[in-house]
Parts: C-alpha cells; structure tokens; sequence
C-alpha cells in the first residue's frame, strides 16, 4: 500500500476519526466562551447561536463515535 493511498484513508481511519474528534471537542470550547460571553452581556441571540452551535457540535461527535464503532477492527492504516 503507496504512502499517498494511506494518506487518503487516513480520515476514515481510527486515528483520522480520533484527530476529528479532537478537534469537535476544541469547538466546544469556542461555545462555551460564546455562551459566557453572551449571557454576561444579556444577549440573547448570540445565547441562541451559542445553543444552536454546540447543539452541531454534540451532534458531530456523535456520529463520529458512531464511524469509530463501526470501523472497529477494520482499521484503514493497519491494513
């Protein structure tokens, strides 16, 4: 298997999901500032986007929990 063939399958890898996961658990902390941010300065619709965000942001890491499950001992990388 050629460098550029495993480089390709590295996002449907357990590794490129972790990597993935990582970051959509970084974006969470981005919300969480957004919501502090908003409710000391009483705004309520970027406490709405704020929801809204994190609501995507739960929702990503949880179909990527999903692909990791799935993938199993399948792994792209190990061959």
């Amino acid at each position: 298997m050629s460098a550029l063939s495993k480089a390709k399958g590295f996002k449907s890898s357990k590794s490129g999901l972790y990597v993935s996961m990582a970051t959509s658990a970084f974006g969470a902390v981005g919300v969480y500032k957004q919501i502090k941010k908003a409710r000391g300065d009483n705004d309520t619709l970027r406490l709405l986007d704020a929801v809204v965000t994190g609501a995507a942001v739960v929702t990503n890491l949880a179909i990527l929990y999903r692909e990791l499950k799935r993938l199993g001992d399948d792994d792209v990388l190990l061959g």
